[in-house]
């Protein structure tokens, strides 16, 4: 039997965008699902199934997927075993990324190596606040920046289409980009962005100091067991005051908070809160385990794990969660290699 192929939807169905978008909110129960409608990710959908995995090429060799199958529980392992066969037959491995706990297993009983890539925060809104000592220094700083000048408030649609508004978004993109340096590259697949098809979908708040904007956030929906937003996309002039961002932070949990919303999910961040326990017994590489330890420890460089963690941390995130990265067959350099492009890292 030939491998099934990566389709588009079928005539009278909804097109291929519209499809993804509507299993996302039926079925993505994953704090970063929404990454999947990022522009440039693929989604592979099975004939006669309702969901779809989402995924980039890379190189000629390798497929990279972004969290598990989207779609009914009872339908994940097809739409699993589906998309390994269509990679196969093009000669294609497939690397997972950003898999949940419950996700990891299904990986596991198929031969792939799994290990705990870092961990995902969230923090429950209802009941949320800065009192107490433990936030005396936030609070502090959220003072300081207004203070300075420093104001928040959320685009509404007409800003949001505004050239001008547009310009002054991309000035902060370049001044932020500049700050990391001359070989600094912005990522990608992993993390959100402002523009493209999930647009209409997004959120963006944003800090304005001496009358120019100087820092965004960018909000993504999430679907599933706890519905909210996902803090997504930061971006701020090197030069904004201190406290602009938690000022952003806070000010949006305000908002968020008065709608109703109960969650509000820090995202995923590499190489943090890695444990023993977190592992997969029988699953686990050593190697990869000993490098993601190692990157946690000395990868600074390459990616500012600790100083994200460090951030999500301050806000008390009532719940902390393991996420996997998972190699077909063997771990191998070049798995390692084309997901760290796909990604941007190098």
């Amino acid at each position: 039997m030939s491998a099934p192929a990566a389709v588009a939807a079928q005539p009278g169905a909804a097109p291929p965008d519209a499809r993804a978008l509507e299993v996302l909110r039926r079925h993505g129960d994953h704090t970063s699902g929404f990454l999947a409608f990022n522009d440039e990710t693929s989604h592979f959908f099975v004939d006669g199934l309702e969901g779809f995995v989402a995924y980039r090429t890379a190189g000629r060799r390798h497929a990279i997927q972004l969290c598990g199958p989207f779609g009914p529980p009872e339908e994940r392992g097809a739409l699993l075993d589906g998309f390994g066969a269509w990679a196969r037959a093009g000669g294609r491995r497939v690397t997972a990324v950003q898999l949940t706990r419950d996700d990891a297993p299904a990986y596991a009983a198929r031969g792939f190596a799994v290990n705990q890539l870092g961990s995902s925060y969230s923090v429950e809104l209802d009941g949320f606040g800065l009192r107490g000592t433990r936030f005396m220094k936030l609070r502090n700083k959220l003072k300081r920046a207004k203070r300075l000048g420093v104001t928040v408030h959320e685009l509404d649609g007409g800003e949001l289409g505004s050239p001008a508004v547009e310009r002054e978004l991309e000035a902060v993109d370049a001044a932020w980009l500049r700050g990391k340096g001359r070989i600094a590259r912005e990522l990608t697949f992993m993390v959100g962005e402002r523009a493209g098809r999930g647009a209409p979908h997004r959120r963006v708040a944003v800090a304005r100091h001496a009358g120019r904007i100087v820092c965004y956030v960018t909000y993504s929906p999430c679907f599933g067991s706890r519905p909210g937003w996902l803090y997504d996309l930061t971006r701020r002039r090197p030069d904004s005051p201190p406290g602009t961002v938690e000022l952003v932070f806070a000010t949006m949990v305000e908002r968020l908070r008065d709608e109703g919303c109960r969650w509000l999910h820090l995202g995923f961040t590499p190489f943090t809160a890695i444990a023993p326990e977190n592992e997969l017994p029988g699953a686990a590489s050593p190697l990869v385990g000993r490098f993601v330890r190692f990157l946690g420890e000395h990868g600074g460089a390459l990616y500012p794990a600790r100083d994200q963690e460090k951030f999500k941390l301050k806000w008390a995130p009532q719940v902390v969660e393991p996420e996997y990265v998972a190699f077909e067959g063997r771990p191998s350099v070049g798995a390692v290699f084309q997901l760290m492009r796909v990604t941007r890292a190098i």
